[in-house]
């Protein structure tokens, strides 16, 4: 009688717990709308406090390999202040299939823009949440850069806390350039998908100039893993609201959370569960990345 061999067991990845597969298979083109490059070879900024990890492009290419992920987008982490350097060469290892959102302060002139946009950088991140490099982050500041992005064709990424979100809706309706929401707008699982930040969301994604990261799900959930079932009710209540304005990204190496205490499987199971079926995953897994980023 012939042995057989079971599968095997996908490599560990590091900043990734467990080793598993997602239940269900990514479909073709599946893209990882979130996430970041660390290498030692890059330098800090001095305003960054805590000590990056070491999340190379090597490590990130066994995680692709695990979930089942073909393209990227590499978010400048704002460990390296406007330093652009770690994400472009990043950006340079993995190709065609990675695009890039880079950080600018307000005073970026033309020239600049337009050559991180010859290495596949095709928008900006705006961060009112994390320690930056010239301080603080205004809605001036906001206005002003997608001015600068409008005549490229990029997006403006913006990371906010719900009650910052509330504040600047009239602003951020009006923006001339396609706007991104970071991690769900990081709303409180405990408000559902009723709360003030939760309505700013379906506000702009209404509004057809916004699209919302999927991402994030573990910064504010109380439940956390594997199933981080307080968030299902926003998740799909976005879900229903606007399947075609989503995005998902792994938000690896997971920098806010406890080192080795996200498995990105987890993440993916949680995805399928709030889409509930594959037209609609297809959508936010490739369909919709490949309109705004610009994938063939």
């Amino acid at each position: 009688m012939p042995v057989t061999s079971a599968p095997p067991v996908p490599e560990a990845v590091p900043h990734s717990a467990g080793t598993r597969r997602p239940l269900r298979a990514m479909p073709a083109l599946a893209c990882d709308a979130h996430m970041h490059i660390f290498d030692a070879r890059f330098a800090p900024s001095p305003h960054w406090q805590r000590r990056p990890p070491d999340a190379p492009v090597a490590a990130y290419r066994r995680l692709q390999q695990r979930i089942g992920t073909q393209r990227t987008v590499v978010v400048n982490p704002s460990t390296y202040g406007v330093d652009n350097a770690c994400t472009l060469d990043a950006l340079a290892q993995l190709g065609a299939d990675a695009r890039g959102v880079a950080v600018v302060d307000a005073g970026v002139e033309r020239p600049e823009l337009e050559r991180l946009a010859a290495q596949r950088v095709c928008g900006l991140r705006v961060n009112f949440v994390s320690p930056q490099s010239w301080g603080v982050t205004t809605p001036e500041m906001l206005a002003t850069l997608a001015r600068k992005v409008a005549p490229l064709g990029w997006h403006i990424q913006v990371f906010a806390h719900p009650e910052q979100l509330v504040a600047m809706e009239p602003l951020l309706a009006a923006l001339p350039a396609p706007l991104v929401i970071d991690h769900m707008g990081r709303c409180d699982p405990v408000q559902g998908a009723s709360g003030p930040g939760a309505d700013v969301l379906r506000r702009l994604l209404g509004g057809g100039n916004t699209w919302v990261k999927l991402s994030g799900i573990y910064m504010r959930s109380r439940h956390g893993a594997p199933g981080y079932g307080d968030t299902f009710a926003l998740g799909k209540a976005l879900v229903r609201h606007a399947p075609d304005r989503l995005l998902w990204g792994s938000d690896w190496p997971h920098t806010t959370e406890t080192p080795g205490s996200v498995d990105d499987a987890d993440l993916i199971d949680v995805l399928f569960a709030w889409c509930g079926n594959e037209g609609t995953l297809r959508r936010v897994l490739v369909d919709n990345p490949a309109r705004l980023y610009g994938f063939d």
